[in-house]
């Protein structure tokens, strides 16, 4: 697995050198932007409308736009020299309760993983933190973006999770109304949910959906037409006790043939 970003975390005086890791990998299908009328792939270009030529990678830089037109300019090496020692490190700023953050403030996860000769420092922080249920809220600079950071501590490791911070958070578009539940729906409520309650296994769950287009793709390969396959019929059910009536003895139902 590739490192994605080499720091090290930072709390007090303690300095504890990491890398971290993508904790994900993509395994959907992948689709080519083809001619409709050729199939042929379709080539995106960058091309510099003075030169009239195509672009390279390496002949590309940074500008940011101040005045219509005009621009700053910068190189890897300048936006590296105005990283403080701070911003180059996971700073901890403070610690916290898991349940003092919002879970919609979460954006990606990264393994951190100790680098050679800091694994007691790594050990000493991730067993202090998980034996008092607390993370660690920190900053670090990734690419060009300052990140907020909860270091959440595992049985295995350490997680980085970063967070989306305030401002980037859209209100809710629409106002839901409230409405009066009665207290026997919300028994009901609770008895189906009781009803459909088991542990967690995230290896019982896989993309439905990626099999079906694979499939798709097999069948196209063999020269066979793409059929619907959704045959089921609408449930019309639509009183709210009714329905939660019928899926706890549909869930009865399903364990009884488990």
């Amino acid at each position: 697995m590739a490192i994605a970003h080499k720091s090290a975390i930072s709390v007090g005086l303690l300095y504890i050198p990491v890398g971290l890791y993508k904790t994900t990998k993509d395994i959907s299908v992948s689709f080519n932007q083809l001619c409709k009328d050729t199939h042929e792939r379709v080539r995106q270009k960058k091309i510099c409308p003075s030169c009239n030529k195509e672009v390279t990678s390496d002949e590309i830089i940074k500008g940011y736009e101040y005045e219509k037109g005009k621009y700053v300019t910068f190189t890897e090496d300048e936006l590296e020299k105005i990283k403080t020692k701070k911003d180059k490190t996971i700073h901890i700023e403070h610690f916290a309760m898991l349940s003092d953050v919002d879970q919609i403030y979460y954006e990606k996860n990264y393994y951190v993983v100790p680098e050679p000769g800091a694994e007691k420092a790594y050990e000493l922080l991730r067993q202090a933190m998980l034996a008092q249920e607390k993370v660690g809220i920190a900053k670090t600079v990734l690419g060009t973006t300052e990140s907020l950071i909860v270091l959440y501590p595992t049985n295995e490791g350490i997680i980085a999770k970063t967070l989306y911070y305030q401002a980037e958070i859209q209100a809710v578009p629409v106002a839901s109304a409230k409405v009066e539940v009665s207290n026997p729906e919300i028994e009901m409520a609770k008895t189906m949910i009781d009803s459909m309650t088991s542990t967690f296994d995230s290896s019982l769950y896989h993309d439905e959906y990626q099999e079906k287009l694979r499939q798709a793709i097999e069948s196209k390969i063999a020269g066979k037409e793409i059929v619907n396959v959704d045959k089921e019929s609408p449930n019309n059910i639509i009183d709210l006790m009714e329905a939660m009536k019928k899926t706890v003895e549909m869930t009865k139902g399903n364990k009884g043939l488990a």
